[in-house]
């Protein structure tokens, strides 16, 4: 199929963009991607298909580039944090897109809101969804609305929540929440509304609410995983809804930040149905999946390894001697590197450092990892808990526990950066580079940037420790390296 419409997406780091973008692709369509640091999707397979612009929607004068020459944009730009400044950047952003839409003339704006009841008492995130849409719709461009129900896929909020909740409670006191009526539906059939809709004039201007065909409480979808993982759950109701004091659960016994979650439980207060058939009207081909058959299919992609986005995204690269150790401060980082002269190829031992975390662990002393976890937990950090999306692939801007991979170079360079909550900002990398001798010079390096003078106590306090851990993990790096060298 060949399209000449030029599609500007926003938000193509997210977990709905982020399949959306292969998928128009897929349709013929030329794609623009707006984001705000390019390194972001530089590891997705697509991304040299699309054309990359970095921007940010609460700025607007960069808006205007992004747009030029194209026919229909994608908003899907939001905040998670569920505070009144966060609402408030979100409209911002949305009208300076309004705005720029309309002095670039684009014949249309396709936005992807939240099924919500907009009667009940919202949360100030659930009330700026909502408004978002109503800003952009009052703008010169025409905007199709799109209000989905929780969605349900491979990664996503909604199905973590429930996989690591049924996984690992076998007794559950369940708050007044988890017995709202909801219509969750599945990434693949929110997928499909979103490009129809590019050739469906019908839906210019319209208002459409879309979900699932099954309507159950989370309770039921929870009790419905353990059904088709063969689990056996008992749930203990009580009146109480207390949404804040779940996410900090769920934050506790699952990979998922509380801040990340509160939106959701915010909104299974209330009834989260679609109430009218706009949906089945302007799209009669699109048939969406039961709850039972979309929880089936995103197990499915996780047995496989197959999960193409999640809810779940080089500082300093230098060469000297090829000390065991060094350690030195410069400009005010704290520089720690490690170093050993191996006989493999760099392809071995970049295969064997891409592969930590996750399930997988951390090779050596996970209980120290998992500790450190448990500590930023408890103080409100992301936790270890969010593992990777896959195994052994790996992309700039994806979660690995409690990292974020900042740059990925193939056959080279691993840079994580840390999440956790610590004074100050740190990166762990990993680097293999060839030697004219044919060996691989394999460098470990921790760079840790004090804030203030609690920083400089943090540092110092767990440097000791570093000699241990940091000393063991590079040698069973290098043990799992020559493993990859014979597969």
């Amino acid at each position: 199929m060949s399209n000449n419409k030029l599609i500007l997406l926003t938000g193509a780091t997210g977990y709905v963009g982020g399949r959306l973008a292969p998928r128009l692709l897929e349709a013929g369509y030329r794609v623009r991607c707006l984001v705000r640091d390019a390194n972001r999707l530089r590891g997705h397979p697509w991304s040299k298909r699309v054309e990359i612009i970095e921007g940010d929607a609460l700025i607007s004068k960069t808006l205007d580039a992004a747009l030029k020459d194209v026919s229909v944009a994608y908003y899907l730009i939001h905040g998670m944090q569920g505070n009144r400044a966060s609402a408030e950047r979100d409209m911002n952003a949305a009208r300076n897109f309004a705005e720029a839409a309309e002095r670039a003339d684009i014949e249309r704006i396709i936005y992807l809101g939240e099924l919500v009841d907009p009667t009940a008492n919202l949360s100030p995130y659930l009330r700026s969804r909502h408004e978002t849409g109503s800003i952009l719709r009052h703008g010169r461009v025409p905007v199709t609305e799109f209000r989905a129900g929780m969605i349900v896929g491979s990664g996503s909020v909604l199905f973590e929540m429930i996989r690591y909740l049924a996984e690992r409670e076998p007794l559950l006191v369940c708050p007044a929440w988890f017995f709202s009526t909801a219509q969750p539906i599945a990434i693949r059939d929110v997928l499909s509304y979103l490009i129809a809709a590019l050739e469906t004039d019908e839906s210019i201007g319209k208002l459409i609410e879309i979900g699932g065909p099954t309507r159950l409480t989370y309770a039921e979808m929870l009790l419905q995983y353990a059904k088709e993982r063969n689990l056996k759950r008992v749930l203990i109701r009580t009146p109480f809804n207390l949404p804040r004091l779940s996410a900090y659960w769920v934050h506790m016994v699952t990979p998922i930040h509380w801040r990340v979650v509160l939106p959701l439980i915010e909104g299974l207060r209330a009834q989260i149905i679609v109430h009218d058939d706009a949906a089945k009207k302007i799209f009669p081909n699109i048939n969406p999946i039961d709850f039972q058959t979309a929880i089936h299919l995103a197990l499915g992609r996780i047995n496989r390894d197959d999960v193409e986005t999640s809810w779940s995204d080089a500082l300093v690269t230098a060469m000297g001697d090829a000390k065991p150790y060094t350690f030195k401060v410069e400009e005010g980082m704290m520089m720690e590197r490690r170093t050993l002269l191996l006989d493999l190829s760099a392809d071995s031992i970049f295969r064997a450092y891409t592969g930590i975390g996750g399930a997988r662990g951390w090779l050596y002393m996970d209980w120290a990892w998992a500790i450190r976890g448990w500590m930023d937990k408890a103080i409100g950090g992301v936790g270890i808990r969010r593992g990777r999306r896959h195994p052994d692939e790996i992309r700039a801007g994806e979660s690995l526990d409690f990292w974020r991979v900042e740059s990925v170079e193939q056959d080279r360079l691993l840079l994580l950066r840390a999440e956790m909550k610590v004074p100050g900002k740190a990166w762990l990398q990993f680097e293999s580079i060839p030697q004219e001798d044919g060996n691989t010079l394999f460098t470990e390096a921790a760079y840790f940037a004090p804030h203030g003078f609690w920083g400089f106590v943090y540092w110092y306090a767990m440097w000791p420790f570093h000699a241990f851990l940091f000393n063991g993990l590079i040698r069973r790096l290098a043990s799992r390296a020559r493993l990859c060298a014979k597969t």
